[in-house]
C-alpha cells in the first residue's frame, strides 16, 4: 500500500510539472497580448516530430555519436525551433488580430491548430499512425519508499529549473521589465520607449519553448505521439491555467499541479479510471468557472461603461 502511494504521488508530480509547462505558455500569453492562444497546445506537441527528424539527420551529420548525444541535441534543435514556430504564427496570423474582438484571434488560433495537425498528419512520414518516442532517460533509482523513474525525476528536475529561470527572467532582467511593462499597460510602455513588437515576439519564443519542452516530455513520458496529442495537451493545459487564473503563472502551477492530482487519484482509485479520468478534471473545471471565474489567482477585471 506504501508502495501505491509513493507511486501515485511520484505519478502525481511528473504530470502536475508537465503540465505547469503547458499552462505556462497559455497564462504568460494572454498576460501579456491578452489573447489565447488555442492552438499552443498543437504548437508544444510539434517538438516530438522535430525531435524525431532531427535525431536522423545529427547522427547522420555527426557521424553516428551516442544515442543520448544524438536524443539530446535532437530536443535542443527541436525546442529552438518551436520557439521560432511560435514567433511565426504570431508574425503571419496572430499580430493580424491584435485590435480585433476578442472572438477574432480565438478562431484564428482554433484553425491554426487544426492546419499544424493537419500538416502534420500528411506531411511527415505516416503521419496517421503513432510514433514511438524514446524515453529521455531510463531506469529507475532505488530509495527507501520505492523506485523513482529517472524519466520523472528528470522532467521534475528540468521543469522546476525552467520555472524558476523564467521567474527570474521576468522580475530581474530588462527583457522580463519590458514584459511585464507591456502587461500591464500597452500604452503606458510605449511612453517610456518600449516597442510593443519585440517584446510580443520575445513572449511567443519563451512560451513556445517553454511549451516544446512540455511536449518533449509528455511524448517520452507516454512513449509514443500521435499528429492529435497537441489536442489533449492544449485542452489540459488551458485548463490548468483557467484554474489557476488566465495571466497568474503561479496559478498556471497550481492549476496544473490540481489536474495532475485528479488525473493521479482518479487512475488509481476509481475502478475503470482511465476512461473517466478527463471527466473529473473538466467538472473541477467548470466549477472552477461557476464559484470563481477569474480562477483561484486571478483576479476579476472592471470595465467601465
Amino acid at each position: 500500500m506504501q508502495d501505491l502511494l509513493f507511486q501515485q504521488i511520484i505519478n502525481w508530480l511528473t504530470l502536475g510539472c508537465i503540465y505547469s509547462l503547458l499552462a505556462l505558455g497559455f497564462s504568460l500569453l494572454f498576460g501579456v497580448l491578452q489573447v489565447i492562444h488555442f492552438s499552443h497546445g498543437d504548437v508544444a506537441m510539434v517538438a516530438p516530430f522535430i525531435a524525431l527528424a532531427a535525431v536522423q539527420a545529427v547522427a547522420a551529420a555527426l557521424g553516428g555519436p551516442s544515442a543520448w548525444v544524438t536524443l539530446g541535441l535532437a530536443c535542443l534543435v527541436a525546442i529552438a525551433a518551436v520557439g521560432s514556430l511560435g514567433v511565426a504564427l504570431d508574425r503571419l496570423v496572430i499580430s493580424r488580430f491584435r485590435d480585433a474582438p476578442a472572438m477574432m484571434p480565438l478562431v484564428a488560433t482554433v484553425a491554426l491548430g487544426i492546419v499544424l495537425r493537419e500538416l502534420i498528419r500528411h506531411l511527415y512520414p505516416e503521419g496517421s499512425n503513432p510514433h514511438a518516442f524514446p524515453a529521455l532517460a531510463q531506469g529507475a533509482i532505488a530509495t527507501a519508499l520505492g523506485n523513482v523513474p529517472l524519466i520523472s525525476l528528470v522532467a521534475v528536475l528540468v521543469s522546476v529549473s525552467l520555472v524558476a529561470l523564467l521567474f527570474y527572467v521576468l522580475h530581474h532582467t530588462p527583457a522580463g521589465m519590458r514584459i511585464r511593462a507591456v502587461s500591464q499597460d500597452r500604452d503606458t510602455a510605449r511612453l517610456f520607449a518600449i516597442a510593443p513588437g519585440p517584446v510580443f515576439r520575445n513572449t511567443f519564443f519563451i512560451a513556445s519553448a517553454v511549451g516544446a519542452v512540455g511536449g518533449l516530455f509528455l511524448a517520452s513520458y507516454a512513449g509514443v505521439v500521435r499528429f492529435d496529442f497537441g489536442v489533449q495537451a492544449g485542452l489540459i493545459g488551458f485548463s490548468a491555467a483557467v484554474v489557476g487564473g488566465l495571466g497568474s503563472l503561479g496559478g498556471a502551477i497550481v492549476g496544473s499541479l490540481l489536474i495532475a492530482a485528479i488525473e493521479t487519484v482518479v487512475q488509481g482509485y476509481v475502478p475503470n479510471g482511465t476512461s473517466y479520468r478527463l471527466v473529473f478534471v473538466f467538472v473541477l473545471v467548470i466549477g472552477v468557472l461557476i464559484f470563481r471565474p477569474a480562477g483561484l489567482f486571478g483576479v476579476q477585471k472592471m470595465e467601465k461603461v
